[in-house]
C-alpha cells in the first residue's frame, strides 16, 4: 500500500472520529427540557401548601383552573417569570419575579408615578403591580369583565386603596362623590365610555396634580376633559376663560372649578355647582362677587349680587327653571367679553340674546343695563332714576315719619287720660330696681345685636350697625360689663337688704308653682271653672327669674372664657373653647327667644296690660289688675292706698308696698 493511501486511510479516521466526538458532545450539552406547569401544580395545586416567612406562614397555593384561564396561563410556563427555576422539585425558594422583564415600557412609566416615589419612600400601603392587576397567576386582560383593570371595574379597583383612610383622609368621600356622579352612574349603567379614573389620571404613569405633566394638572385639564368632550374643550379654549389659561393665568376657572371634581353633576341636578339657581350664587359668584378681579383685571365685581336683585334673580331664588341665569346671556364653555363682536352680550346681539327668552325685543329694549342694583343710598343708572329714587327716599321719610308721629301724640294722650282715670295704684317695682332693669334691658339688646352680627355678618341688624369688627367688639364686650356688674349689684342688694331678702323668698319656686301653673293652664282651656290665685310671684315670674339668673351664668363665664382664649386655651385643652363658643351661641338664641316669646308677651302683648305693662316705666300697677294676678298677698292689697298716677318721683308719697326685679 502506498503512502499516500495510508494518508487517506488516516485522515478519514479522524475526520470520522470527529464526528462522533462532536455528536457526543453535542449530546451531552443539550439542555434539559423546561418543567411544564402541570409539574409544577402537582404541588403548587395543593391549597395546604405555604413556607415560613419571619413565623407567619405564606401560602404558595396556585389555583389550577385560574392559572390556566389567566392571560399568563395561555402564553407562558411557570420558569419563564421563574427563570432561577430548573426542575420541578426545587428545593430553594424562587428569586422574587419582576414584570419588568416583559412589560419594561410600563415598568418606567410606574418608576416616575406617584405611587412608585410613594413606595421609594418607604410607604407600604402604595400601589404596586399586583395591586391593581391582581396575582400574576390569575391575571386576566383588561378586555374581559372579571379583570380588576377592566373598564368598569376600575373605580372599584382605585377605591380599594383610595377609600382608606391610611391612604387619603378625605379618600372615601372623594370615592363616594365619584360613584355618584354623572361618570359613575353611567359606568354602573355599563357605559364603555364614561370616565374612570384611569381616563383622567392615567394608568401606569400617574403623577401628582402639582406636576406639570400630570393630565390633571390644572392647566392640562381641558385637554383631558377634551379626550371625550372634544367639542366642548375646543369652545372652551376659545373662550375668554380658556385664553386666559393659555396665558397662564391660575385665576382663570377650568373645567373643575365649575363643574367639580369627582361629583360632576348633571346641570339638571338641583345639587349640581352649574345648575341653573346655582350658578349665580355659588359657582360664578366665586370669581366674580368679590373685588379680586376687579383689582387684577379691572374686572367690575359683584355680579353675582347685581343679578339676584333683579327679576330673573328674585325669579331664580323663588325656584323658577326658566328664568334666564348667567348662562343664559353669557353662554356656557363659549364665553367671551363683551367687546368681542362674537360674544352672546356684545351690543349688536343683545337683541337675539334676550330675543330667545322675550320674542320681539330690539336694540332699544336691551339698551338698559342688566347689572344694577339699586340700594337707597346707590347713584346708579339713568338721571331720571336717580331723581325719582332721590324724590321717593324723601317722601316716604317725611310722610311715614309723619304718620308716626301723629299716632305717637294721640296714643301718648290717651294713654295718660287712661291712667288718670286709675285712683288706686301698688307700687310693684321701686326706682332702684327700675334702673337695675333698664340696665339689664339696655345691655342685653346691645348684646343681642352685635354678638348676632359676628355669627350673621350679612343680616339686616349687622349692616345697620356699619361699626367694623373693632368698634362691635368693643361695644359686645363694654355692654357685658353692663350686664354682669348690674348683676352683681343686684345679687348684693339681694342678700344685704331687707327688700332684697324678701324679694328672693317671695321668688323661691315651690311645688305649689307646678299645682298652680296646671291649675292656670287647665281653667284657660275650659277644663277648670274656678281660675286660680297667686301670691306676690306667679310661676311664671319665677320661671322668668330664675331663668334669667342661670343665662346670666351661663353666659358671663363661657363670655369671659372667650374674652381671656389665649389663658384659657394655655391651661385648658383647645376644645374647651370650641365647647364655651357653642354654649355662648346656643344659650344666647335661648334667651333671645325667651324674652321675645315670654317676657314680652307678660308686658306688652297680655291682653290684661294692653297697650304694656307700665311697671318697668314708673313702677305702678292699678290695684283692680293686682288683685286680680296676686290676689293671695293680702298684705300688699290690706296696705294699698290712693297714689296720685300723676305725681312726680321722689315727692313725698305713701310707702311702696311691693318691689319686684322685673315687671
Amino acid at each position: 500500500m502506498s503512502t499516500r493511501t495510508i494518508r487517506n486511510f488516516f485522515a478519514l479516521g479522524a475526520a470520522v472520529t470527529l464526528v462522533f466526538t462532536t455528536s457526543a458532545l453535542y449530546g451531552a450539552a443539550k439542555p434539559a427540557p423546561k418543567p411544564k406547569a402541570e409539574e409544577c401544580l402537582v404541588c403548587h395545586g395543593d391549597s395546604t401548601l405555604g413556607h415560613d416567612v419571619n413565623g407567619k406562614t405564606v401560602s404558595l397555593y396556585v389555583n389550577p383552573q385560574a392559572f390556566k384561564d389567566s392571560i399568563h396561563g395561555g402564553m407562558f410556563t411557570c420558569v419563564d417569570c421563574h427563570t432561577d427555576v430548573k426542575s420541578a422539585g426545587h428545593e430553594t425558594a424562587p428569586l422574587k419575579i419582576s414584570c419588568a422583564t416583559c412589560h419594561a415600557d410600563e415598568q418606567a412609566a410606574y418608576d416616575r408615578s406617584f405611587h412608585a416615589k410613594a413606595v421609594q419612600g418607604g410607604n407600604t400601603h402604595a400601589a404596586t403591580c399586583v395591586d391593581c392587576h391582581g396575582s400574576p397567576h390569575e391575571l386576566l386582560p383588561g378586555s374581559d369583565p372579571k379583570s380588576r383593570v377592566n373598564h368598569a371595574n376600575i373605580p372599584a379597583t382605585c377605591g380599594s386603596c383610595h377609600s382608606q383612610k391610611f391612604v387619603m383622609e378625605d379618600g372615601a368621600q372623594m370615592v363616594a362623590s365619584y360613584q355618584q356622579s354623572v361618570h359613575g352612574h353611567a359606568v354602573s349603567a355599563g357605559s364603555e365610555k364614561a370616565a374612570v379614573c384611569t381616563d383622567c389620571h392615567g394608568t401606569h404613569e400617574i403623577l401628582d396634580a402639582k406636576d406639570a405633566k400630570s393630565p390633571i394638572f390644572k392647566f392640562n385639564i381641558p385637554l383631558t376633559c377634551g379626550r371625550c368632550h372634544d367639542t366642548v374643550s375646543k369652545e372652551f379654549q376659545q373662550s375668554i376663560h380658556g385664553q386666559a389659561i393659555a396665558q397662564g393665568n391660575w385665576q382663570a376657572p377650568v373645567c373643575t372649578d365649575c363643574h367639580g371634581i369627582h361629583s360632576i353633576k348633571s346641570h339638571l341636578d338641583p345639587n349640581s355647582p352649574v345648575s341653573a339657581n346655582n350658578l349665580a350664587q355659588v359657582t360664578c359668584a366665586r370669581c366674580h362677587e368679590g373685588v379680586r378681579l376687579s383689582q387684577e383685571f379691572g374686572i367690575e365685581g359683584g355680579r353675582a349680587t347685581t343679578y339676584l336683585a333683579s327679576y330673573h334673580g328674585l325669579a331664580a331664588r323663588l325656584g323658577s327653571q326658566v328664568v334666564a341665569n348667567c348662562a343664559s346671556c353669557h353662554g356656557s364653555h363659549y364665553i367671551l367679553p363683551s367687546s368681542d363682536p362674537r360674544s352672546t352680550i356684545y351690543p349688536a346681539n343683545l337683541a337675539h340674546t334676550c330675543g330667545q327668552c322675550h320674542p320681539g325685543v330690539t336694540e332699544k329694549f336691551t339698551s338698559a343695563k342688566v347689572h344694577v342694583n339699586a340700594p337707597l343710598s346707590a347713584d346708579t343708572g339713568s338721571k331720571i332714576v336717580r331723581w325719582i329714587r332721590r324724590l321717593y327716599v324723601g317722601m316716604i321719610f317725611a310722610v311715614i315719619g309723619g304718620m308716626l308721629l301723629h299716632n305717637f301724640i294721640i296714643w301718648r294722650a290717651k294713654v295718660v287720660a287712661l291712667r288718670k282715670i286709675e285712683q288706686h295704684f301698688v307700687m310693684r317695682m321701686a326706682l332702684r330696681f327700675r334702673w337695675q332693669h333698664a340696665a339689664l334691658l339696655t345691655s342685653f339688646i346691645v348684646l343681642v345685636l352685635t354678638g348676632f352680627a359676628l355669627k350673621y355678618p350679612g343680616s339686616w341688624f349687622a349692616s345697620m350697625l356699619t361699626l367694623g369688627e373693632r368698634m362691635r367688639g368693643l361695644l359686645h364686650r363694654a355692654a357685658a360689663v353692663v350686664l354682669m356688674g348690674v348683676s352683681l349689684y343686684h345679687i348684693f342688694d339681694a342678700a344685704l337688704t331687707r327688700e332684697g331678702r324678701r324679694l328672693a323668698r317671695d321668688l323661691f319656686p315651690t311645688l305649689d308653682d307646678v299645682r298652680s301653673a296646671w291649675q292656670n293652664l287647665s281653667y284657660y282651656l275650659g277644663l277648670n271653672a274656678h281660675k286660680p290665685e297667686f301670691r306676690r310671684f306667679n310661676y311664671a315670674e319665677k320661671a322668668e327669674y330664675w331663668a334669667l339668673v342661670w343665662g346670666m351664668v351661663v353666659m358671663a363665664v363661657t363670655g369671659v372664657a372667650l374674652w381671656a382664649k389665649v389663658i384659657v386655651g394655655n391651661h385648658l385643652p383647645r376644645w374647651w373653647l370650641d365647647v364655651a363658643t357653642a354654649i355662648h351661641f346656643y344659650e344666647a338664641v335661648l334667651a333671645t327667644l325667651a324674652i321675645v316669646v315670654w317676657h314680652f308677651y307678660q308686658v306688652f302683648l297680655d291682653p290684661d296690660v294692653y297697650p304694656m305693662n307700665w311697671a318697668w316705666w314708673d313702677g305702678k300697677m292699678p290695684l283692680h289688675h293686682y288683685q286680680e294676678e296676686h290676689g293671695l298677698d293680702g298684705e300688699t292689697i290690706s296696705a294699698a292706698q290712693p297714689i296720685d298716677s300723676t305725681a312726680v318721683e321722689g315727692e313725698a308719697q305713701p310707702e311702696p308696698t311691693e318691689v319686684k326685679h322685673g315687671h
